[in-house]
């Protein structure tokens, strides 16, 4: 089975399931996509790996993971989301150290959040995206954690989940207040806020 490389297109609150966030992977040589449910934990970890400027005072669990790693050379080489059953996915590190390779089974929301530190590739097999297309009724409107990494596909109708800001509107506030939200929120660990203020001083660049 053919690989397919994905990217991260955008990351947002969930719509249709409370306390739960949007992930969507994008094909990179197309225009599918994958969009995944995750915990706002992970959302959280993701997003502040994808923002370089938000810096924790404390390491989250997944930095944790990277600096152990680092610590006994151990490098993430790639993700693999391998599976889908009943609208779940199922991914795997490709790890190696000491030029012995191992797979190790993980959620799809931390290998993702792992990914992004280790700058490793994001894949998944040309019939999970084909598969995934047809996902389209699966009902997440429950609470069980079972629904995370699973297909939003509500979410992904609404502006195919580009990034966006909710709660607070920072439309009025100079660059200055601004930096200093920021710099108040990751102070305080409010990685939520901090994304939110960082996606509006993005805009303004």
């Amino acid at each position: 089975m053919s690989l397919v490389r994905l990217n991260i297109k955008g990351i947002s609150y969930s719509q249709t399931q409370n306390g739960a966030y949007a992930l969507i992977l994008n094909e990179l040589d197309g225009d599918r996509k994958l969009p995944i449910v995750i915990g706002a934990f992970e959302a959280q970890s993701i997003a502040i790996a994808l923002e370089n400027e938000i810096r924790p005072p404390r390491p989250l669990t997944h930095d944790l993971f990277k600096n152990f790693a680092d610590r006994f050379d151990i490098v993430v080489k790639q993700v693999i989301i391998h599976k889908l059953v009943d609208g779940v996915f199922y991914s795997s590190l490709i790890c190696e150290r000491d030029k012995i390779e191992e797979i190790i089974d993980a959620r799809t929301s931390d290998a993702i959040a792992l990914a992004l530190r280790f700058d490793a590739p994001i894949f998944t097999y040309k019939n999970i995206l084909d598969k995934a297309g047809i996902y389209l009724k699966v009902d997440l409107t429950t609470e069980d954690e079972e629904t995370e990494d699973s297909i939003l596909v509500n979410d992904l109708l609404a502006n195919e989940l580009e990034s966006t800001t909710f709660g607070e509107n920072y439309a009025s506030k100079s660059l200055e207040e601004l930096h200093k939200l920021l710099s108040k929120a990751v102070e305080n660990e409010d990685y939520e806020t901090a994304a939110h203020v960082r996606d509006e001083i993005s805009k303004r660049k």
